[in-house]
């Protein structure tokens, strides 16, 4: 039976959300000093990053292996080109929330040429035609708007945050069409299907990346913090430096760019 989303019911997902950005409102009118890493619970984090790498040990990585197995390059470039389509509404979102009406107008071109001529977004035909990727959500919004990203924390399974960001998740995933539809249909599944299906193929893309890191690295937590404060800061300013291998993660972040979006190493 559908169950619509009320106005009543939005309210309450909505009010929640609004109380974390005015927190985050007054962390940014106040900024702290604080050294670069800002990671003021490290040794909790660094037990959630510990049983993150359980999952990535017992679940992930294997998936990963058999999904990269299985599966010829091509099909697993068609895979996340059609999982970054689908995150395009949040994006163009973004996009205009940011004042970015050119990247904006990129979104919706890229939009409107992979979903036709790209068979529903598994072929990227607007790269090449000029339309470059991009990716935005809310947590580069609110960073664009001058909040502070707060201190480093540790997800379990989704992985590397800090205050901002998880509001940004938050807000991101309610406003996420796709989401909101299956809310309305009860196939909840699709959900879920689709955030196992975006750590499979993020994990399987930045496979080798991952483990160099992990094998050369004298600390790879240090290491992962690092990529994270640096990359999220260069999305926000929207520079090149964003283009660098993403801080490792177990995220099951749907609006996250897909293997591939702005991102220069392979990993295959």
């Amino acid at each position: 039976m559908t169950k619509p989303v009320t106005q009543k019911s939005l309210i309450k997902k909505f009010s929640g959300i609004a109380a974390v950005v005015v927190l985050l409102s007054g962390c940014a009118a106040n900024p702290q000093p604080v050294d670069e890493a800002n990671d003021p619970i490290e040794g909790v984090n660094r037990v959630v990053y510990s049983f993150n790498e359980l999952l990535d040990v017992w679940f992930l990585r294997p998936a990963a292996t058999l999904y990269r197995a299985m599966l010829p390059p091509p099909i697993q470039e068609g895979i996340h080109n059609m999982l970054a389509n689908l995150s395009t509404p949040v994006i163009l979102l973004n996009d205009i929330l940011q004042g970015e009406t050119d990247r904006a107008g990129t979104t919706v071109s890229r939009f409107a040429i992979n979903t036709t001529v790209g068979v529903l977004g598994f072929g990227d035909p607007a790269s090449d035609m000029g339309y470059k990727k991009h990716s935005e959500d809310f947590g580069q919004t609110l960073g664009t708007w001058g909040f502070e990203g707060g201190p480093y924390i540790v997800l379990p399974v989704f992985g590397p945050s800090n205050p901002r960001d998880v509001v940004g998740r938050v807000v991101d995933y309610f406003t996420d069409p796709v989401n909101m539809w299956a809310q309305n249909t009860d196939r909840d599944g699709i959900t879920i299907t689709r955030a196992v299906l975006d750590a499979v193929d993020t994990r399987a893309h930045y496979y080798d990346a991952i483990e160099d890191i992990k094998r050369n690295s004298l600390d790879p937590y240090s290491a992962m913090r690092s990529y994270y404060i640096q990359r999220r800061n260069a999305e926000i300013m929207n520079n090149e430096a964003s283009k660098a291998t993403p801080a490792p993660s177990l995220s099951f972040d749907f609006n996250a760019p897909a293997p591939g979006d702005e991102e220069i190493t392979e990993a295959r």
